[in-house]
């Protein structure tokens, strides 16, 4: 029997995981060979304050202390590494430069800086100046080290104590007197608390629970690696992004991580790259930089998991005991990964948040899986 059996080892229950074992016990379960094998490991995060809605930004400014100090043996390396994020527009996206600029005004901190075409060339030599007519430099935006948040995240869990089944698919879940049964691939577990950080799959796994969907839709996003015109180092460019997020490109590796920012309905599945996709990123690339294209080293995708509002669900289910949410944190689940973790520890062992987080900004009521609208239709039939 635990206290706490967590389902899913990527970012989410990761560090979810960490917290709850700080005087807890917990399991946390995953049904691949290693933890992170599908989002949290193919992802290319990047820590920015401006980045998501409200209730993301809010989690995201939390969760800056423990990037810039972790706790000690906690990582070798530093978990941030600047990189300025470069904000690209058309003359036709006038609007949505001013609103981003909104965005950093009400964030506070320092606002970006104002760019000409010309000067937008000076940082990225391949960028057409025919193209971009504005641009924001955003200079507190940092590189995140996914793997080394990860895996201190994982080494502190079991140091706390937290044990780790690997290959263990959950196959049914029922609940009795004593709390909830797991039936895994492996063997079974005894829970009082189960919280489903099982990212594309948590409607699913609720179903299982006989828990009623929270209305959760996995997207498709697609990234490639691209090789860069001979002679050219890239290393001090920002990470540059379109205005609407209709592309992305940033050095990584001596190559170009590069993104059509695509976001495609689909089922919990292992993701693969779509030739559509790839097309449509090399073609907006194209457009916006001098970047020719003569083979992909690499490609990939990734399933980036949104509820309707775009905002996490966190807390305990509304109509089933012991059932904890910790899901759709869509694309920006390493980057609030920190704050979001601490919310779940306290949420779970009904115990305040934390003032810092809440300083931040941040509301619970915004990710609460009792807030309105969330799985109506669904709840409305169970």
């Amino acid at each position: 029997m635990f206290d706490f059996v967590v389902i899913g080892g990527g970012i989410a229950g990761a560090s979810a995981a960490y917290e709850l074992a700080d005087g807890a016990s917990v399991l946390l379960v995953e049904r691949e060979e290693h933890c992170g094998y599908h989002t949290t490991g193919r992802s290319a995060a990047l820590f920015s304050e401006t980045y998501g809605n409200a209730a993301i930004r809010s989690l995201t400014r939390a969760s800056r202390r423990l990037y810039e100090a972790p706790p000690a043996g906690f990582s070798e390396h530093p978990l941030l590494t600047p990189r300025h994020v470069l904000f690209i527009a058309r003359a036709d996206q006038a609007a949505s430069i001013a609103h981003l600029s909104e965005i950093f005004m009400q964030a506070g901190g320092k606002p970006p800086r104002v760019l000409s075409a010309d000067a937008v060339r000076e940082r990225v030599p391949i960028m057409r100046t025919d193209y971009v007519a504005q641009a924001l430099l955003d200079e507190t935006s940092m590189d995140i080290d996914v793997h080394a948040l990860h895996q201190g995240y994982l080494r502190g869990a079991r140091a706390r104590g937290a044990s780790i089944a690997v290959s263990a698919e959950v196959l049914n879940i029922d609940k009795g007197p004593s709390g909830w049964r797991v039936t895994t691939a492996r063997e079974q577990f005894q829970a009082r608390t189960i919280v489903n950080a099982s990212g594309a799959w948590a409607d699913s796994i609720a179903a299982m629970a006989g828990v009623a969907a929270a209305g959760l839709t996995p997207l498709r996003r697609t990234a490639m690696m691209l090789d860069l015109p001979d002679g050219i180092d890239a290393s001090s460019w920002p990470h540059v992004i379109d205005v609407d997020e209709e592309f992305y490109f940033k050095p990584d590796a001596g190559r170009l991580l590069a993104s059509p920012a695509d976001e495609t309905p689909s089922e919990p599945c292992d993701a693969q790259a779509d030739e559509f996709d790839i097309a449509v990123a090399i073609d907006r690339i194209q457009q916006a930089a001098d970047l020719p294209v003569r083979s992909i080293p690499r490609r990939w995708a990734g399933l980036r998991t949104f509820a309707a509002d775009r905002s996490p669900v966190v807390g305990f289910d509304p109509r089933v005991e012991g059932f904890f949410w910790l899901a759709g944190q869509g694309g920006y689940g390493i980057q609030t990964a920190p704050a979001l973790a601490k919310v779940v520890a306290a949420l779970a062992n009904r115990r305040p948040i934390a003032d810092e987080i809440l300083e931040a900004g941040f509301n619970p009521d915004a990710v609460s899986p009792a807030r309105s609208g969330l799985g109506a239709a669904v709840h409305a039939e169970a």
